[in-house]
């Protein structure tokens, strides 16, 4: 799996402090263009559950920056939480959910290993299990997910 910093995208960089501000994280930001507007998707985080206040309250808190940074387009602004099983796309998105319950597919043995995500850093992260702690590095995670049947168990 690629750890991608943060930072290397300027919408995301520009509305991450607003989303901080309010209290949450921004986990990831996709643009794209379709049938002449822009598609803008923020995915974010709170340790509560995120409700469609929140939500709401991101959408009209980011929409003055959206506006600025694409004048004159149309905009089609989408506001989600990461969902319970949302399927990870970066290894720089592990640090939004230490303490939440973590499924990762690794190559070196070709199978799921789970836990309670307890670190993760620039090259790996660290679960609790049932039997102890289990350090994965980034290169031997094919795929992600978050697992919320762990919780509760590590």
């Amino acid at each position: 799996m690629q750890y991608t910093p943060k930072g290397s995208d300027p919408v995301f960089d520009s509305l991450e402090p607003v989303v901080k501000g309010l209290g949450m994280s921004l986990v990831d930001c996709s643009v794209s263009r379709q049938k002449g507007s822009i598609h803008i998707r923020l995915i974010v985080y709170k340790n509560t559950a995120i409700g469609v206040d929140d939500c709401s309250r991101v959408h009209h808190s980011v929409t003055p920056r959206l506006e600025l940074a694409f004048p004159g387009q149309d905009l089609y602004i989408e506001v989600s939480s990461p969902g319970i099983d949302r399927v990870i796309k970066d290894a720089s998105e592990f640090q939004y959910y230490i303490g939440r319950g973590i499924k990762c597919y690794r190559t070196d043995i070709s199978d799921w290993s789970a836990g309670i995500l307890i670190s993760a850093d620039t090259t790996h992260l660290i679960l609790k299990r049932g039997d102890g702690e289990v350090k994965l590095n980034y290169d031997i995670i094919a795929k992600a997910k978050l697992d919320y049947s762990q919780e509760g168990e590590g």
